[in-house]
């Protein structure tokens, strides 16, 4: 199913899709996404894609990717959805809630996170603007290394609430 995006959609996924602007923005709103090198690499209204870089500041002793660093690329290839549907017809805020982690191989070189909840979440956000009532969702983040292997899953628990 393809969801309809406003102007206000349109224009926050042109900035967060620019390489300059979501630089910035990381860098103002949360830098240690930044210094990791995340890098939001396709957003719509269904999908994102969010990728990892092994480097010296993402490794942790075992030479893999440190596993809070894993994980906010996972929350950021959910929390860029759950921003582009907030965008446009008033004010929601949105919080982690719970999360879930499934480790299955070592993680180096470059991992891509794909969140496909897009559908769910704005669902969910337009009950909580009907309802003004909170709603919760489950998105689940999965990463990928280079040769196309599962190296974690992770599931995000997002709480909606329009104001």
């Amino acid at each position: 199913m393809l969801l309809a995006m406003n102007s206000a959609q349109q224009n926050f996924q042109r900035n967060i899709l620019n390489p300059w602007k979501l630089r910035l923005f990381l860098l103002r709103s949360l830098p240690m996404a930044y210094l990791a090198g995340l890098r939001v690499r396709s957003l719509t209204a269904e999908q994102a894609t969010v990728t990892v870089p092994f480097k010296y500041l993402t490794q942790n002793p075992f030479r893999s990717i440190y596993f809070a660093c894993l994980s906010m690329a996972a929350e950021l290839a959910s929390g860029v959805q759950a921003m582009l549907h907030i965008q446009g017809a008033g004010r929601v805020s949105m919080l982690v809630v719970g999360l879930e982690a499934e480790f299955t191989k070592k993680a180096t070189g470059f991992v891509t996170f794909t969140c496909p909840d897009g559908v769910v979440i704005a669902q969910a956000i337009a009950d909580s603007r009907a309802t003004g009532e909170g709603r919760a969702v489950v998105c689940t983040s999965t990463g990928h290394d280079a040769a196309g292997d599962v190296v974690a899953v992770f599931r995000v628990r997002w709480s909606f609430r329009a104001k």
